[in-house]
């Protein structure tokens, strides 16, 4: 009977015992299409093509002869186009040049060092013993004085160190330059009439001659290549329901006797959640063994006890008293 009262389990049947189960949340898994790469385009430059050709070039024009008076002649010279001209690009190697720069290695400072007594030196008088000074290996005494035990102490100035370091910089750049490559020609050399005969006349035929050149058959241009977009599939994970928690029944004393602790550990070693020895037994290796088989199938299951959907789900009946299969 349902009491309404959320604390007990409702419809309660005798002989049966219960426990508010967590019902684990449900999923829905889904494949969706996204765009991996947008379309582009891909430029290829298709170079210019050219053929080796020939051109009928005129010699010497047809003209006319007298029998009497020969005709005469001058020489004409034409240039013929062989080769356009065309551009090229050379790459202009980078220069250098090389710097140098006085760095400060150790600052200038005084130090106050132990006197030979050889020479003389200006400082300050301590027992006349500033006249019994070097200047420490070209260096300026500052200041002079005697210690208790005797010793004579100088103040030394100690100049500062610098080192010159050189170094390679880019004076100019790299760069390219056009050259420009010249249209190439040949001279073709042809006979004329400088004054024709003149008596009768006779016809001379043109005479002409065959030159090789290069002629360009097709110009250089430039081909744009689609690239499409590039999709992938996605696997998305989605909540169909929430986690929730339910009175379910549940093993308990009236239930749990031997046999059926043996048929479920046998059943459950059958799928190859249980790892101890067959003993009718409801210990935590039979726990932890029903929770390796309910999870992954979406039953309910909990650390201290075991619900009756996963023993039906392993095709298990329990009687109070013996165990037989569906």
């Amino acid at each position: 009977r349902n009491t309404g009262d959320d604390q007990l389990p409702p419809n309660a049947k005798p002989g049966e015992c219960y426990a508010r189960v967590v019902i684990p949340a449900q999923y829905r898994t889904s494949n969706q299409r996204v765009l991996a790469r947008g379309a582009s385009e891909r430029i290829e430059v298709i170079p210019a093509k050219y053929a080796p050709a020939t051109e009928r070039v005129l010699v010497k024009e047809a003209s006319t002869r007298l029998e009497v008076v020969p005709a005469t002649y001058r020489n004409v010279t034409e240039r013929v186009l062989v080769r356009p001209a065309s551009t090229r690009l050379v790459e202009v190697p980078a220069t250098y040049r090389t710097e140098s720069e006085r760095i400060l290695v150790s600052p200038a400072r005084t130090e106050w060092k132990r006197g030979t007594g050889r020479g003389s030196q200006t400082g300050n008088n301590f027992g006349g013993a500033a006249e019994q000074v070097d200047r420490f290996e070209g260096r300026n005494v500052l200041a002079t004085r005697v210690e208790d035990t005797g010793e004579l102490m100088c103040l030394v100035e100690i100049p500062a160190q610098y080192r010159t370091v050189t170094r390679r910089v880019v004076d100019r750049p790299a760069t390219t330059r056009t050259v420009e490559i010249p249209a190439e020609y040949k001279t073709v050399t042809r006979r004329v009439v400088d004054r024709p005969a003149s008596t009768r006349e006779v016809t001379i035929p043109a005479q002409y001659t065959t030159i090789k050149t290069t002629r360009v058959v097709e110009p250089a241009s430039e081909r744009r290549i689609t690239i499409p977009e590039q999709y992938k599939t996605v696997t998305k994970r989605e909540l169909v329901s929430d986690e929730s928690r339910e009175w379910r029944p549940v093993l308990c004393e009236v239930n749990m006797t031997d046999s059926n602790i043996v048929a479920l550990q046998r059943a459950l070693k059958a799928k190859g959640c249980y790892k101890c020895a067959i003993d009718g037994v409801m210990g935590p290796c039979t726990i932890r063994a029903a929770q390796c088989y309910a999870r992954p199938r979406n039953l309910p299951a909990g650390d201290k006890y075991i619900t009756i959907e996963v023993i039906k789900s392993l095709g298990l009946n329990f009687k109070n008293r013996s165990v037989s299969r569906y």
